[in-house]
């Protein structure tokens, strides 16, 4: 069982809030569902995307690749149906699949992999959205991911083929723009403020011209936020409950593998910046819970490295079936089974960001509409990132070339590349960065244009 929201960010869940204490931004906010999934499973707090982006994202997911190896580099483009994902070669081990909710490969009609789906096209719209039911579009009522919701549960009930193990993939919605939740939450957290962080408002590295104005503070000191951006994901939680209620409700919890996350993360001001796209953790981060009830890992927290790559593996790992070569990712089953290993699983990975042209001013929320900031103004990016530090380079603009040292500055306030004191850590990620580039077989994909 796969679920995965779009733009959810990693702290956005009251486990989270909770660990964070009087560091985290949101104490008030509450996901009990997911909470409950953490304190089944492992929950993963270096759990990162290779582009933050939500089509290149998800196709990173089904097809274990890097978005310039499988082509899905872009919004736009769909997902070639000969594509080898971990729902094409489930289905092919025999396995009943299924997809539920928000796809968003450009606008891709087809569900390459799953014998049975539910699914707008695009986008789609929060209220009262047209799904393929198995390609035939058909009008539905309601909130899109109550939707969704529903329909997983259907799948689990009547649509999967009994006598076979089941894959299902659910998509929702939430919480990306235009942030509209259901009805029964659009009071909830009403009056609630952020706590504030040292880069909340401040200058992104890149396109410096932008203004960015941090925003009007309490005398508190806490800042307005995005309340429906919080109320979607609660509408998220309230349908992660319904489905886990069904897996106990017809017995399947004792042998279904149940993960969640989201297609990358995203910035609610901080860097001054809204959307995602661009370097910085809180576009690169995304929460992930694993919850396999064939292990002892209840409850269990992991600061391995892991990448939205690594999932395609891992499902094909779980189910005995090959892993092939040209996923670039690599399982993390013996994380879930916590097999001693005397070797960290990842010690850096490769990010990449490949510029669109277009695009509207993305909202910088509690400090008004930052021109340009985040958006499709984000020029090509690479970086890569360790544990303790990150290398951020820009295409044809070396001056914005931008290195931190995350253990003493962990919200990526200053720039260290002109430091002569980090001359050898920053020779060294050099060298990491180009390694990786090396490994991965980075390359700029055909028609890509510059700003």
């Amino acid at each position: 069982m796969f679920l995965i929201a779009d733009d959810h960010r990693y702290d956005a869940m009251s486990c989270v809030q909770h660990e964070q204490a009087e560091a985290g931004r949101f104490p008030w906010f509450k996901t009990p569902n997911m909470d409950r999934l953490a304190a089944e499973g492992t929950r993963f707090r270096n759990s990162f995307v290779t582009l933050s982006l939500c089509s290149p994202s998800r196709a990173c997911f089904l097809t274990g690749q890097y978005g310039h190896r499988n082509g899905i580099w872009n919004n736009t483009t769909p997902l070639g149906e000969q594509s080898a994902t971990y729902a094409s070669l489930l289905q092919k081990a025999d396995y009943s699949t299924g997809y539920v909710g928000k796809w968003h490969m450009g606008n891709q009609s087809a569900r390459p992999g799953f014998d049975w789906f539910a699914s707008p096209t695009g986008q789609s719209r929060y209220l009262d959205p047209i799904f393929l039911l198995n390609g035939t579009p058909t009008p539905q009522s309601g909130w899109i991911d109550d939707i969704s919701g529903d329909f997983a549960v259907r799948f689990l009930e009547s649509e999967r083929n009994p006598e076979k193990p089941f894959l299902l993939s659910v998509g929702f919605k939430s919480p990306h723009g235009p942030f509209d939740p259901p009805t029964r939450l659009k009071d909830i957290f009403s009056g609630e403020l952020s706590n504030p962080l040292p880069n909340h408002g401040i200058k992104p590295g890149f396109n410096p011209q932008l203004s960015s104005a941090r925003p009007a503070a309490n005398p508190e000191g806490k800042i307005p936020v995005n309340l429906n951006y919080f109320r979607c994901i609660a509408g998220i939680d309230e349908n992660v409950g319904k489905i886990l209620k069904a897996l106990d409700r017809l017995g399947l919890s004792q042998n279904t593998v149940v993960v969640y996350t989201s297609d990358n993360g995203f910035y609610l001001g901080e860097h001054g910046l809204g959307d995602k796209r661009s370097a910085y953790d809180e576009s690169l981060r995304i929460p992930l819970i694993i919850r396999d009830p064939r292990t002892s890992s209840r409850g269990t927290l992991s600061d391995e490295i892991v990448l939205n790559i690594d999932i395609a593996p891992t499902f094909l790992d779980l189910a005995g079936a090959e892993v092939p070569q040209a996923m670039q990712g690599k399982s993390i089953q013996p994380l879930l089974a916590r097999t001693p290993t005397s070797e960290p699983f990842r010690t850096s990975f490769f990010y990449e960001y490949f510029f669109e042209r277009g695009g509207k001013p993305q909202l910088n929320q509690g400090a008004g509409t930052v021109p340009g900031a985040g958006g499709y103004n984000t020029p090509t990016t690479t970086a890569v990132r360790t544990l303790t530090h990150k290398l951020i380079k820009y295409q044809d603009h070396p001056e914005w070339t931008e290195l931190f040292d995350l253990r003493s500055d962990p919200y990526e306030t200053r720039n260290l590349v002109s430091d002569f004191a980090q001359h050898d850590v920053l020779q060294q990620l050099e060298a990491e960065y180009d390694r990786l580039a090396q490994v991965v077989d980075y390359t700029l994909p055909a028609g890509l244009e510059k700003p």
